[in-house]
């Protein structure tokens, strides 16, 4: 998950051959970092094993060098205020850099690394460090949490790299200590230099050294631009103006000593913002890639030198804070985006002069069911909005442009809705609508689970459709399947739940064996059916397969004992009727009654 981002990035860092003079191999010559420190480098081998002989520390581990350190670069610094750091360390996509910070002031007892990262490059990434990687990258691996720093700690930071091969590297220091405290984040005191600390500036500063001691009697500046310090012919102020890129030294002459002292100027480009054209959309697209505007911003501008970053104020803008995502979550109505371009190099160089419209034009939302339920006897139903709105147009797959059509067969209906208050722009949802025919329902059997202690009543429906049961006046559920039913008379009653009928049907829970043995021995001699004493006037008539009436019993009846005028009847299988009165005092038949049974010999 991508953490959100309080950074601001601020200074540091331009790609120039000048800066690779700052380089350390070792801890004990760590090269200082302060606020304005332009900081970029390039690593040669690893001078001497600052980690005597150890094979790991923290994630680090032996390389091929046989040390930790393959090719590294150490630098130190020191926080000035409280709050959340972090560090981008920027280098070529095609090589394999690690690094690990250490929490200390003496390179003889670094302990472990606070943050450390050691893992290859095999995603192409452009950048590593703590926080967030300034391309926006959620998925990379090459970043750790960010640093909850107080005043005055010591750090160390190992640079190493890897691949052996390296065109060098730039480190860019973020977090919201640097909005807080944008002077004294990180304290510039570690540095003892008359001019100074290494200075960072946009190409359309200006910059001042200032050389002013007491008991000067002359000053002289030079510059090196790569091929050695020149003297500044006519510069012998105790100021000098800087307007490029270079390493600069003054020689300060009192009447006791000669002071010398050198400082590195680095420029870096200042992005222009090329003005923006406004944007209207429709809301139903969700969200707008805000990236598809950077190629305007641009204009020839090189993406890799100058980062685009889009927010919702202008002061927003100019922190260089609160940076809206790539896609960007879009509602109705029109608000102001504001742009930055920012220099890569040194973040300190930025443009926020530019913004523009972006327009939300309201795509059509169905406000009405898209899932309709009629009855099979229904004449029509109406289907789409009822109440049109005066901005759209409508359009049925069917071919009528009205806003609401009249159905009476199942299927899927398509309106499209469009909105046409924004000429030349197209905001349309298509909205399929399926109606459903519900048939009346019926019952088509009732399963009955008797000669238990616990009977059982299941209903079948005999359609389709989405019902409810209900047992005789108790509570209709959603369940086909009744339990503890009571012997006796009962009403069952299916209703479908979208309004298509109720069908109701009378039932018996009455038990009787499945055969009888009437030979005597004075067990299951008799067959009738057990709960008929439950119903009103009961009458049990008993046939044989051919339809010949055997027996007439009643509920006092002690049952039916396998004779036919006194004499006994063969082992075969036998039916029967029951009939009883119902509450309207008719006779009914019971329903539902596997009726037939056997008598064994």
């Amino acid at each position: 998950m991508r953490r959100f981002r309080h950074a601001l990035f601020l200074l540091v860092s331009l790609w120039c051959s000048l800066c690779y003079g700052q380089i350390a191999t070792d801890c004990s010559n760590a090269i200082p970092i302060c606020n304005n420190t332009p900081t970029n480098g390039g690593t040669q081998g690893f001078g001497i094993d600052d980690f005597n002989g150890a094979f790991s520390s923290g994630c680090l581990e032996q390389t091929l060098s046989g040390a930790i350190e393959s090719n590294s670069a150490w630098y130190r610094f020191r926080t000035g205020a409280s709050g959340q750091l972090g560090f981008n360390i920027g280098f070529d996509t095609s090589e394999d850099w690690d690094f690990a910070l250490y929490q200390t002031n003496d390179c003889n007892n670094l302990g472990d690394p606070v943050r450390c990262n050691f893992f290859d490059n095999q995603d192409q990434e452009a950048f590593m460090g703590v926080g967030e990687d300034p391309t926006g990258s959620s998925t990379t691996v090459l970043y750790e949490d960010w640093l909850q720093v107080e005043p005055g700690q010591d750090y160390y930071l190992l640079i190493n790299n890897f691949s052996n091969t390296n065109s060098g590297f730039s480190i860019q220091f973020t977090g919201n200590i640097f909005v807080t405290n944008p002077i004294d984040a990180l304290d510039c005191s570690i540095i003892n230099n008359l001019l100074g600390p290494p200075l960072a500036a946009c190409d359309n500063q200006n910059v001042v050294l200032d050389a002013t001691t007491a008991g000067a009697l002359s000053y002289n500046w030079y510059r090196d631009t790569g091929s050695g310090f020149q003297l500044i012919t006519g510069e012998n102020n105790p100021t000098l103006t800087v307007l490029i890129s270079a390493m600069y030294r003054v020689q300060v002459v009192t009447a006791s000593e000669n002071i010398i002292s050198d400082v590195q100027v680095a420029f870096s480009v200042a992005p222009t913002s090329n003005p923006i054209a406004d944007e209207t959309i429709c809301s139903g697209i969700g969200t707008f890639d805000l990236s598809q505007k950077d190629s305007e911003v641009l204009g020839p501008q090189d993406p890799d030198d100058v980062l685009v970053s889009y927010h919702n104020s202008n002061s927003d803008a100019v922190a260089g804070i609160n940076q809206l995502p790539s896609q960007y979550p879009v509602f109705n109505g029109t608000e102001t985006i504001y742009v930055r371009t920012t220099s890569s190099a040194n973040p300190n160089c930025f443009d926020a002069t530019e913004s523009f419209q972006l327009q939300v034009v309201e795509t059509p939302v169905a406000g009405f069911p898209t899932e309709v339920f009629i009855c099979e006897n229904n004449t029509g139903e109406v289907i789409g909005e009822a109440s049109p709105n005066p901005l759209y147009s409508y359009s049925w797959d069917t071919g009528e442009t009205s806003s609401s059509l009249t159905v009476s067969q199942a299927g899927v209906y398509t309106l499209t809705l469009t909105n046409n208050s924004q000429p030349g722009l197209d905001c349309s949802n298509t909205v399929p609508i399926t109606v459903v025919v519900g048939e009346t329902p019926t019952i088509a059997e009732v399963i009955i689970d008797d000669l238990q202690t616990d009977n059982t009543v299941e209903i079948i429906a005999g359609v389709e459709g989405e019902f409810e049961y209900q047992l005789d006046s108790g509570p209709a559920q959603d369940s086909n399947i009744f339990t503890n039913v009571a012997p006796g008379a009962h009403t069952v009653t299916v209703t479908d739940l979208n309004g298509c009928g109720s069908v109701s049907d009378n039932i018996t829970v009455v038990g009787f064996p499945k055969f009888f043995t009437p030979n005597g021995d004075g067990s299951n001699d008799y067959w009738h059916i057990m709960g008929v004493n439950s119903l009103e006037d009961p009458i049990v008539h008993v046939f044989d397969r051919y339809g010949k009436l055997i027996k007439q019993l009643d509920a006092n009846s002690l049952g039916w004992d396998g004779t036919f005028n006194g004499r006994d009847l063969p082992s075969s299988d036998y039916w029967f009727q029951l009939t009883y009165m119902d509450t309207q005092g008719q006779r009914v038949e019971a329903k539902y009654i596997s009726n037939h049974f056997a008598l064994r010999r």
